[in-house]
């Protein structure tokens, strides 16, 4: 069953002799469960897509559907809300809040949604990402790594229908990397999470299901 879904998604910026297609008639689909690898060169288009696929920004034309809902239907107020409770995003640099511990840190957006918090089902994914010594943490006493594995939690804790993951090893170490990458690996399988990564390094990229590559705003490969 698929659960994102995009049809002639296009994105142009500016106009006459400075438009900038950044993306170019995207037809994309993602099944429930699946880890989704997007590579591609800087400027291909890659960051543009998941802006979109995030409802963080809106199409010049096309369509993306997430978990049934076509986002363009929505009104700001609306996806902000659908945002918060059916995309998990996970990001480069983290984006901890640093007065929050990490426990805090990733039930926030559950009681910002004024959400049911289900105790267990985040304690398991404290338990697999390792974090249960450092709950009571704040941020900036914690590894790169680390924070990486909060930003993982506060993701899953909401059960989104989809996790976005934006460049999610570009600030680590290589081994580090790997270590983020086969937890995120783990915890797609272990909880049946749709995960839609974009990443420059194709080494990280091979661990995913499958490697859609974009390039001048056009799917090429789809692995």
């Amino acid at each position: 069953m698929s659960i994102l879904e995009t049809r002639g998604l296009s994105k142009i910026y500016g106009a006459g002799d400075t438009q900038v297609r950044a993306l170019d008639g995207v037809d994309l689909t993602v099944e429930q469960g699946e880890f989704v690898a997007v590579v591609g060169t800087s400027g291909s288009g890659k960051s543009t897509l998941l802006h979109m696929l995030g409802g963080l920004d809106r199409p010049t034309a096309g369509s993306v559907t997430v978990g049934g809902r076509e986002l363009s239907t929505l009104r700001d107020e609306e996806l902000t809300i659908f945002r918060r409770r059916k995309i998990g995003f996970v990001f480069q640099n983290y984006n901890l809040v640093p007065v929050l511990n990490v426990y805090e840190n990733i039930v926030l957006p559950i009681q910002l949604d004024g959400g049911h918090l289900d105790q267990t089902y985040v304690d398991r994914i404290v338990e697999t990402l390792g974090l249960e010594s450092k709950l009571q943490n704040l941020p900036g006493n914690l590894s790169g790594g680390q924070q990486q594995r909060v930003a993982i939690a506060r993701a899953l804790a909401a059960k989104p229908a989809i996790i976005l993951a934006d460049e999610p090893t570009g600030n680590l170490d290589s081994v580090t990397s790997q270590d983020v990458m086969t937890l995120l690996k783990s915890t797609s399988q272990k909880f049946n999470q749709t995960i839609v990564m974009i990443t420059h390094n194709e080494d990280i990229a091979q661990m995913a299901d499958r490697i859609i590559r974009i390039e001048d705003g056009r799917i090429v490969t789809r692995g």
